[in-house]
């Protein structure tokens, strides 16, 4: 029967240089679904305890869900794997046209597991699997290697997933490139392909993605697109993209300055979206089926670093690579972002990077190489740590490759004062003094510091009401609530596989519809809810597994230490015993313990089963 599935992965194991279709469990589909569901228990079952994520025995996967290649507006595919940066679980979204391809080709999902002993490339067609090799590839940047690989099959229409030079360095930032401006970025997945000797994955396919409902899929798809045209959220990111909320960041007081010191810039309009109207943008364009249009193709037609074609520098790229190491000229902040796509770095983490050698510079514990200016405001000592890092060049750009937390380790010197990680990978650009629900949401993301496991600063500064009620800022009690009812939707969402952006619009109600309409299935309207928080629990027993303990989420000493100097959430701090209160009741609401491991109890009532119980073989 139809389902929106195409019910095989395709289990890649590149040692043997073999490729095979194994079936997609039943009970899998119904108890996680698709995209994160699957990778998390996915994960779970075939990372070996204690793995080295740059070891050949973790899995690399490509997952989709069951409304991914549909008409469902807005749909995407994410990465999952174990991070080498963190440790931990990692999922990392991309858009764009690979993601419908895994499954035009026959696919719901990508399991990649193995090392090849000289350079590869996959080629799948049509349920068939190709290795070739990549040796006259290797060493290109992530898109020289997409337009090669190309060129080397002669399929212009298929799409390809690449990685750049710190992709091959195995850079514990480095992402994949999953076509022009769409990465999996976070997290240093590309690190994990470079490891695997793996350069790129192209696809294409001509199979048919069937639902049960076709009709009933058709009346619920119409209803998500009219929730987006309705949506003013979505039209603020049709006309602007994520540049819009620069200044709104800014003027709310949550946008990093010079390494998190302060949290409002006095120049954020000239890196958000006055700026880049100004100065990048020409048209737009959009992810395959989505109406949104976020993306605001353009060029840098001025200044040192003309001509070059870019897309909207998005909102966490203006932060951590604009305001963050007080780089205000949005042509040059556009340049490093290019220099992070070529090469393959995540620009939140690279970001962060930067801004700690360079205050780390000022302090006089890292030397500045002869000629470079290793100093905020300098784009051309951003330039050189981006370089030094993506190559590994030197002693600077090795200790600065694997990360803040890691380069902060070696340094000493108190280095982790002003380090802006948590779990090993570097806070995103909504800085949290002053909102104490983003914090506890930084501190407990699965895959350390994100912004994207529950957005509390639209509740505490945006005017974002709960349950119809208003949420005061500063307190403290009842945040843990909000918190995981939020990170419970956005897990269960992501197994659909849904775009946050489409979210935006599109309500959980209509989202039950699809799925129900597309699988077959009677799926309740919060059905979202309670699979999120399977799934949540599942990511939370695969990193207490890895070694994370609750003495790990914790927030940088930066803030909590210091208050706020200036700007609207002046005189702002989130105090170690706020952070305490906040962790200790955010368990509590979990059903976890006072060292945040579920208890036995919170693990029967979601199903969750042990590892001695598998849900999926190889074979």
């Amino acid at each position: 029967m139809a389902d929106g599935y195409m019910n095989r992965f395709l289990f890649v194991d590149l040692t043997r240089l073999e490729a095979r279709s194994v079936p997609v469990p039943e009970r899998l589909k119904k108890d996680f679904v698709g995209g994160k569901g699957f990778g998390a228990r996915l994960l779970f079952e075939l990372c070996p305890k204690g793995a080295d994520p740059l070891g050949p025995e973790n899995p690399l996967m490509f997952m989709t869900g069951p409304l991914t290649s549909t008409a469902a507006p807005a749909m995407r595919a994410c990465l999952v794997t174990k991070s080498p940066a963190t440790g931990l679980f990692l999922d990392s979204y991309f858009g764009g046209r690979f993601g419908p391809e895994i499954k035009y080709a026959g696919f719901d999902g990508l399991i990649i597991t193995g090392r090849a002993e000289k350079p590869v490339y996959l080629w799948i067609s049509d349920l068939k699997t190709e290795f070739r090799s990549a040796e006259k590839i290797q060493g290109t940047d992530s898109l020289e290697a997409n337009r090669l690989i190309k060129a080397d099959l002669d399929e212009p229409e298929a799409c390809a997933a690449t990685i750049g030079q710190a992709g091959e360095n195995k850079v514990a930032t480095a992402l994949i490139n999953c076509e022009y401006n769409r990465q999996a970025g976070r997290g240093g997945a590309g690190a994990v392909m470079g490891s695997k000797n793996l350069k790129g994955v192209a696809i294409k396919g001509s199979q048919l993605v069937r639902t049960a409902d076709p009709k009933r899929f058709k009346n619920a798809c119409k209803d998500a697109l009219r929730e987006i045209r309705e949506s003013e959220a979505c039209a603020e990111l049709t006309e602007f993209g994520t540049s819009a909320a620069v200044s709104f960041s800014s003027e709310i007081g949550t946008f990093p300055y010079r390494n998190f010191r302060s949290q409002s810039y006095g120049k954020a309009d000239k890196i958000g979206a006055q700026g880049q109207s100004k100065h990048l943008f020409l048209g737009k364009s959009a992810c395959f089926g989505c109406p949104i249009r976020c993306s605001q193709s353009g060029a840098v037609r001025t200044g040192k670093h003309a001509h070059f074609v870019t897309d909207t520098v998005e909102y966490e790229t203006a932060a951590m690579l604009g305001s963050n190491t007080d780089i205000s000229d949005i042509r040059s902040v556009a340049y490093l972002n290019r220099l992070c796509d070529l090469y393959g770095l995540d620009t939140i983490s690279a970001g962060g990077v930067i801004a700690f050698a360079f205050e780390a510079a000022e302090k006089g514990i890292i030397d500045s190489p002869e000629g470079v200016d290793l100093k905020f405001g300098s784009s051309s000592g951003a330039e050189f740590i981006i370089e030094s890092m993506a190559f590994r060049k030197g002693p600077l750009g090795d200790l600065l490759a694997d990360g803040v937390e890691k380069a902060c380790r070696k340094l000493g010197q108190n280095t982790e004062e002003f380090a802006i990680q948590i779990k090993g990978l570097e806070c995103p650009g909504f800085a949290p003094r002053g909102t104490p629900g983003m914090g506890l949401a930084y501190m407990t993301a699965d895959r350390g510091a994100c912004h994207q496991r529950g957005f509390m600063v639209g509740y505490e500064l945006g005017g974002q009401p709960y349950q119809g009620q208003q949420v005061d800022a500063d307190t403290l009690t009842g945040k843990a609530r909000i918190l995981k009812e939020r990170q419970d939707y956005l897990a269960g969402s992501d197994a659909l596989v849904k775009c946050d952006f489409g979210a935006m619009g599109v309500s959980p109600e209509t989202y039950s519809r699809l799925l129900s309409a597309a699988a077959g299935r009677n799926i309740p309207d919060h059905f979202f809810d309670s699979l999120g928080e399977r799934i949540w629990n599942q990511t939370r027993m695969f990193n207490l597994r890895e070694g994370m303990t609750f003495k790990d989420e914790r927030l940088p000493g930066r803030i909590i230490k210091e208050t706020v100097p200036d700007g609207p959430l002046q005189g702002k701090i989130i105090t170690e015993q706020d952070m305490l209160f906040l962790r200790e009741d955010y368990y509590r609401v979990r059903g976890w313990d006072v060292e945040g491991r579920p208890t036995p109890e919170t693990l029967e009532r979601l199903g969750i089963e042990d590892g001695n119980t598998r849900y999926f073989t190889t074979g």
